[in-house]
């Protein structure tokens, strides 16, 4: 299993909206091929920023069956105006 960890800084001001967006799109990644689970956390420190959290059964599911797919324009339409800057993303596998 890999974990995506995108870190979400949402323009000042948006956070309602966007959680509200998010809770709404997120039945786009939940219907994925290779999906297992997600999580959206709010950082405490800083309320602008978000952490998300996805569990993909291997990478390709989220680089290149995800990224690649009509959902994920969806998903870029309804969600990234949310971001400045734009997300980084990376990928982790289990150690232990």
């Amino acid at each position: 299993m890999i974990l995506e960890v995108a870190t979400l800084d949402v323009r000042p001001g948006l956070e309602s909206d966007f959680e509200l967006a998010f809770s709404e799109e997120q039945k786009i990644i939940a219907g994925m091929s290779g999906y297992v689970s997600h999580e959206l956390r709010k950082c405490i420190e800083n309320q602008n920023r978000y952490l998300l959290l996805v569990n993909w059964e291997t990478l390709e599911d989220h680089t290149q069956g995800f990224q690649n797919s009509n959902e994920y324009q969806q998903w870029r339409e309804m969600l990234h105006h949310f971001y400045d800057p734009f997300p980084s993303v990376e990928h982790y596998q289990a150690i232990v």
